[in-house]
């Protein structure tokens, strides 16, 4: 196996790989979303298109039934997969109002694309048409313009293909450079500057390619030097789609860090979560389940079902409250203090300290205590649903540290001092009193 081999299969493998990843948003993504559909599209185009260029696919293929059958395959796939990129290209631009103004190249991409589709059956049909009457297929290829090198019938097929290529990846390169230009964001302009090369590059193969196959009809090359040009180009075209894939890939590595951000937070999450839901079976919308089988859950999206979960712990902490007194919130802080050696409301104490008070307060409500006014309960951490999912995350983790014997240790403290408030005064000594909220945040 050759480098330009192994180097096939890398780029086809990188290029599934990235279908593969996209395809999630492209099936289940809502009828808005035509970007996500037309930009997957592509890639699955592509991705077959690279497969039957590696060595063993188009052996097969080219020494079937049906001689040379990987470059048809080839080419229809990736006939396919450009007619997909170009209604990308519109997909991205939005709606403009039907009154307003439209800008010039929002103007040519929908000219572009109106005439897609019928130059693409246009070009299926014909490409199918000289493939069976005027191509050489006597003898099975290997490379196939370095193998039909000086034939007028290869050459005219493939420069049917190569216009249609060569004009989209013209097109492509054209639009991605001007947004590559007015892009703000660091990770779009680096991706639309990789994808934009990668279509500078397609123009030259496809010139340098339908170039070599006229001159060759004129003055047939020699068997090295066409075998040579071929893996040159070829090479290229490696290139190419890695650069594309990558490119293409970047601008969404923003959105597949927030995915694993949120797939930590379930992981976090899940056992807090679980437990809660275990004691108040009612709250969920669906019995709660294993973390595996709550992480393939595909019918709900991750940050839909995180929020969810910030919810339902809070409800099921509201409902705790009414199951213990108000001195447990003293009593737990203190013990988070003693445990962490930190202030009470420090960094680590104050995640400990609510971690304490909910497995207090579930012990509670296990042991039968009877349900009364809702007892006094820490502050809100933070403003917003990320700052609420983070703070959670770490009451979660604490509650992983917190054992049943030191929770019912919680629980009994915050009792004799709930106890030690309701007995009557004797002399002068005045009663405990429990601090307030105010005083104790």
């Amino acid at each position: 196996m050759t480098p330009l081999d192994l180097a096939g299969y890398l780029v086809a493998a990188l290029m599934t790989a990235v279908a593969l990843w996209r395809m999630p948003a492209a099936l289940w993504g809502d009828e808005e979303d035509k970007r996500r559909r037309a930009l997957w599209g592509c890639y699955a185009g592509f991705a077959v298109a690279l497969w039957t260029k590696t060595r063993a696919v188009r052996i097969a293929l080219n020494d079937s039934a049906v001689t040379d059958l990987a470059v048809l395959i080839k080419h229809y796939t990736a006939t396919i997969a450009i007619l997909a990129i170009l209604s990308y290209i519109v997909a991205i631009y939005g709606h403009y109002p039907d009154a307003g103004t439209v800008p010039r190249h929002v103007r040519f991409a929908r000219a572009i694309q109106q005439v897609a589709t019928k130059a693409s059956i246009a070009t299926l049909i014909l490409l199918t048409v000289l493939f069976f009457t005027v191509v050489d297929r006597s003898v099975p290829s290997d490379r196939f313009v370095a193998d039909h090198a000086g034939q007028w019938g290869a050459t005219l097929y493939m420069s049917v293909f190569y216009l249609y290529l060569g004009t989209a990846s013209a097109v492509c390169a054209y639009q991605w450079a001007l947004a590559t230009a007015g892009a703000g964001l660091r990770h779009l302009r680096v991706g639309l500057g990789m994808m934009t090369f990668a279509m500078f590059i397609g123009v030259g193969y496809t010139v340098s390619r339908t170039l070599f196959l006229w001159i060759g009809v004129v003055d047939t090359p020699s068997e090295d030097f066409a075998l040579k040009f071929d893996e040159i180009t070829e090479a290229a075209q490696v290139v190419l789609f890695a650069f594309f894939a990558v490119g293409a890939s970047v601008p969404a590595l923003g959105k597949g860090q927030r995915r694993a951000r949120l797939w930590r937070a379930q992981v976090k999450l899940h056992g807090l979560w679980y437990e809660l839901m275990t004691a108040f079976p009612e709250q969920p919308f669906d019995p709660p389940a294993s973390l595996a089988r709550e992480l393939t859950r595909f019918d709900t999206p991750a940050d839909l079902r995180v929020d969810r979960w910030a919810a339902d712990i809070a409800d099921a902490v509201e409902k705790l409250r009414h199951y213990v007194p108000d001195t447990l919130l003293p009593a737990a802080r203190a013990a988070a203090a003693d445990d962490s050696g930190d202030a009470p409301d420090g960094g680590k104490a104050g995640p400990l300290a609510e971690a304490y008070w909910i497995k207090a307060a579930l012990r509670a409500r296990s042991t039968g205590a009877p349900a009364s006014g809702a007892a006094t309960v820490a502050a809100r951490h933070a403003t917003d649903q990320d700052g609420e999912v983070a703070w959670l995350v770490r009451v979660a983790t604490a509650c992983r540290t917190v054992t049943q014997d030191r929770a019912e240790q919680v629980l009994a403290r915050a009792v004799s001092a709930a106890s030690a408030e309701s007995a009557p005064a004797t002399g002068t000594t005045a009663p405990a009193r429990t601090p307030s909220l105010e005083e104790t945040a």
